[in-house]
């Protein structure tokens, strides 16, 4: 078994080797293999069972596993959820590291994974990816007004 450590630079990497291979779209289809056949069936089934509060219970435990920097917050009256990550653990692995580069998109992966299934159940988001060379990023998802 890979531990994280092993793992994120291996992730890095097969970005890289995808892309090298094919292109950029390539990436973009892997990650939506990922989205669909891994996260929809845990993520996309608390939002269907709880809403929006399900996006809390996926990404409080995930993120905690992780041991990741964040702030999350959780307006149930405007139903928004919000997670600001002050420190990426897995980006700042690769930013730290001297013997590789990261691939150039790594954070594309999370744009990717969460909001085009999180969009199925009905929730918009607003992303901001600017500081990924910081290994900080902000993403929320809401319930559109009507």
């Amino acid at each position: 078994m890979l531990s994280c450590t092993e793992f994120i630079p291996l992730y890095s990497e097969l970005f890289k080797y995808i892309e090298e291979k094919a292109d950029h779209d390539a990436v973009v289809r892997y990650w939506q293999h990922i989205a669909e056949n891994y996260v929809e069936p845990r993520l996309g089934k608390l939002v269907e069972e709880k809403g929006i509060e399900g996006c809390w219970d996926y990404w409080t435990k995930a993120l905690n596993e992780e041991a990741a920097d964040f702030t999350i917050t959780y307006d149930e009256e405007e139903q928004e959820f919000e997670i600001t990550m002050h420190y990426c653990p897995s980006k700042g692995l690769l930013l730290k590291l001297t013997h590789m580069e990261p691939y150039h998109d790594y954070c594309g992966h999370c744009a990717h994974l969460y909001a085009p299934i999180l969009k199925k159940y009905g929730l918009e988001s607003d992303e901001d990816y600017s500081e990924t060379d910081k290994a900080k990023c902000r993403i929320k998802f809401y319930v559109p007004k009507k």
